[in-house]
C-alpha cells in the first residue's frame, strides 16, 4: 500500500511538525513517530498535542491514522522502516569533559545502538537533530559494526525551523540541506532523502553537501543569526545613553543589500533551544581544533545575550527606587517567542530568577506556556505566582515586565491595567511592540530597549 515506511524517533519540537508535513505532503509514504516518553505519545494521539504551533494540530489531525502514526512500539518500529529520522535531545553537557559547552550525545549513541540491534534490512539513517561537525562518524561505527551484513547509509538534513512559524518554514522553506558521502550508495541515500521533500519543494531550494558540510552548516546559520541579534542588542545599549532609537538604526542599517532588515529587532535578548546551545557547540569544536581567537569571538555572541537581559532588570530595579523586596512584578510572557509553548533558554527564566535574588514576587502569565514555566521554576514554586489572565497578573503591581512579544499582549485594555497597578505604574517593554507615547499619556512610566 505504501511506496516507503518513515520512522522518526524522537516526538519533540523537530520531529513531530516535521514528520507532519511529509504525512500530509506524501500520502504514498507510511510515517510512524516514536518516543519513549509515553505521556508524550499519549498526547500526540489526543486533541491536546504537547507542541503548539500554528497550523500544527489541523495538519496532524488530518493526517493520523491514515498515513501518520504514533507509538513508544520503538524496537518493531524500527524493524519495519525503510528511512530512520533521528530526532532525540542533544542538550549542551552538564558534566566532564567538554561541560557547558559540548553536546551531550548521549542519546544519539544509545538510539544508534537501537537502530543496529533491531534492524534486519538495509536503512538509510538520517540526523535530524542538531550536531556537531563529525557525528556521523560516530554512528556509522557504531551501525556498521553490526556482523548482520546490513548496510545502513547516514544523511545529514538539519532543520531550519523558527518555532511560531514551523509550519510555514516546513510548507515553503528557503532551503533543504541534505549531506551524505560522495560515494555512489552516499549520493543514492541522499537522492533517496531528496526525493521525499521533492513533492512539494522545488528540486532548485533542495541543496546536497558532503555530510561534514551539512552538520556543521546547521551550526553555522545559528551562529549567524544569534550574532546579528547581539550586535542590535549591544547598540540599543549605546542608544539609550545617548538618545538614539534603535528602530530606526535597525531601519536604516536594513536597507543596506549588503546587510537586509532580518534579525535586527531589539529585545530582552533571545532564546530557544537552539541558538546558545549551538554557538557553543561552535566554540567547544573551536578550542577543541586549537583555534582559542575564534572561540572568543563565538562565546561573546552568548555572553552579550546574558548581559542584555541581566542590564534590563537593572534598568527595571533602579527605576523603582534601587529595591524591589515584596513587590509585586508582572512578567508577562514566558515562551521565549510568540506562537510557541517552547520555554527552553527563555529569557524571562533569567529575569524571574533575578528578581527572585532581589526577593521580589513574580506573577507570571503567558497564552501558552504556563505548564512549561511551573516545571522550570519548580523549586521555587512557593515564591512565584502564575495565572493566565493578564489583568490579574496585573493587579497591584508595581511594574509590568514584558517578556514575550505575544500580539495580544498590546491588545489589551492598558488603562484598565494601570488602574489595577500599584502608583507609579512601570511598563517595560522587552520586545518594543507596545505603543509606548501612548501608555505615557495614560501616567505609566515607560521604558523599553534601545530608546531613551
Amino acid at each position: 500500500m505504501f511506496e516507503k515506511k518513515i520512522l522518526c524517533i524522537g516526538a519533540g519540537y523537530v520531529g513531530g511538525p516535521t514528520m507532519a508535513m511529509i504525512a500530509k505532503k506524501c500520502p504514498q509514504y507510511r510515517i510512524k513517530i516514536v518516543d519513549i516518553n509515553a505521556a508524550r505519545i499519549a498526547a500526540w494521539n489526543s486533541d491536546n498535542l504537547p507542541v503548539y504551533e500554528p497550523g500544527l494540530k489541523e495538519v496532524v489531525e488530518d493526517a493520523r491514522g491514515k498515513n501518520l502514526f504514533f507509538g513508544t512500539d520503538i524496537d518493531a518500529s524500527i524493524k519495519e522502516a525503510d528511512i530512520i529520522f533521528v530526532s532525540v535531545n542533544t542538550p549542551t553537557k552538564t558534566f566532564g569533559f567538554g561541560c557547558g559547552k559540548a553536546s551531550d550525545l548521549q542519546y544519539i549513541e544509545k538510539t544508534a545502538r537501537s537502530i543496529l540491534a533491531a534492524s534486519e534490512s538495509n536503512k538509510i539513517v538520517v540526523e535530524k537533530s542538531t550536531l556537531p561537525v563529525r557525528t556521523a562518524e560516530s554512528m556509522e561505527r557504531i551501525l556498521n559494526s553490526n556482523p548482520k551484513g546490513i548496510r545502513f547509509d547516514v544523511v545529514s538534513n538539519p532543520e531550519f525551523l523558527a518555532e511560531g512559524t514551523a509550519m510555514a518554514d516546513l510548507e515553503n522553506p528557503d532551503r533543504v540541506l541534505i549531506g551524505g558521502h560522495t560515494d555512489e550508495n552516499g549520493r543514492a541515500a541522499v537522492e533517496e532523502i531528496a526525493k521525499i521533500y521533492a513533492n512539494w519543494v522545488p528540486r532548485e531550494r533542495i541543496i546536497t553537501t558532503n555530510l561534514w558540510s551539512s552538520e556543521l552548516s546547521k551550526l553555522t546559520a545559528n551562529a549567524f543569526l544569534a550574532q546579528r541579534i547581539s550586535s542590535i542588542n549591544s547598540l540599543s545599549a549605546l542608544c539609550e545613553k545617548t538618545g538614539a532609537n534603535i528602530d530606526e538604526i535597525a531601519y536604516a542599517i536594513g536597507c543596506d543589500s549588503r546587510i537586509g532588515s532580518k534579525f535586527l529587532k531589539a529585545s530582552i535578548g533571545f532564546g530557544g533551544s537552539c541558538f546558545k546551545k549551538d554557538i557553543l557547540n561552535l566554540v567547544y569544536l573551536c578550542e577543541h581544533y586549537g583555534l582559542p581567537e575564534v572561540a572568543q569571538y563565538w562565546e561573546s555572541i552568548v555572553k552579550i545575550n546574558e548581559w542584555q537581559t541581566t542590564r534590563s532588570v537593572k534598568r527595571v530595579l533602579r527605576s523603582l527606587f534601587n529595591t524591589i523586596a515584596g513587590k509585586k512584578i508582572a512578567v508577562f510572557g514566558f515562551a521565549f517567542k510568540a506562537n510557541t509553548n517552547d520555554t527552553r533558554e527563555s529569557p524571562a527564566h533569567l529575569v524571574v530568577r533575578e528578581l527572585l535574588d532581589e526577593h521580589a514576587i513574580p506573577v507570571i502569565t503567558d497564552y501558552k506556556a504556563l505548564p512549561d514555566a511551573k516545571r522550570d521554576l519548580n523549586d521555587v514554586l512557593d515564591k512565584v505566582q502564575f495565572t493566565e489572565e493578564p489583568y490579574e497578573a496585573a493587579k497591584d503591581a508595581h511594574a509590568v515586565l514584558l517578556c514575550t512579544e505575544w500580539k495580544q499582549f498590546a491588545e489589551l485594555d492598558w488603562q484598565k491595567i494601570y488602574n489595577l497597578m500599584n502608583k507609579p505604574a512601570l511598563v517595560f517593554d522587552g520586545r518594543n511592540i507596545l505603543d509606548g507615547e501612548g501608555l505615557k499619556k495614560i501616567g505609566f512610566e515607560f521604558m523599553s530597549i534601545g530608546k531613551a
